[in-house]
């Protein structure tokens, strides 16, 4: 099994591909969409790589969830995440900072979720 070091390391490198940045913009706090200018577009890009560059199947919407936040899903009263969101969220992805997150449950703070760690912990996951 990789250690966590080289999952990183592939992690970063698979990210400086897609994403066109340097590797010593990819650190494990970076958020993809705020700190390395991801667009969703980049989301299937990313998914593709890590299949290819771990040899591991990621089924999609497994890395990254599609509409949880969206304004019908029920999940979102005043542009704040519900409890029921939230647990939700906690069950798509256990491999993302959700406590951290429902502290301050805005919309608007949803691609803060997605890190360079969370894609680290969901390969880590998958390779274990």
């Amino acid at each position: 099994m990789a250690s966590s070091e080289e999952i990183f390391e592939k992690v970063q490198e698979t990210l400086v591909d897609a994403l066109g940045v340097d590797d010593d913009e990819v650190t494990t706090e970076a958020t993809l969409i705020g700190d390395l200018g991801a667009e969703s577009i980049d989301f299937l890009d990313i998914v593709f790589r890590l299949e290819k560059n771990f040899d591991i199947k990621i089924p999609r919407g497994e890395l990254f969830p599609e509409n949880l936040a969206a304004a019908d899903s029920g999940f979102v009263v005043d542009g704040k995440v519900t409890e029921d969101g939230i647990a939700q969220l906690k069950e798509k992805m256990p491999h993302a900072d959700v406590e951290a997150f429902a502290g301050d449950p805005q919309v608007s703070k949803l691609p803060d979720l997605f890190t360079v760690d969370m894609i680290c912990k969901f390969i880590a996951s998958r390779l274990g």
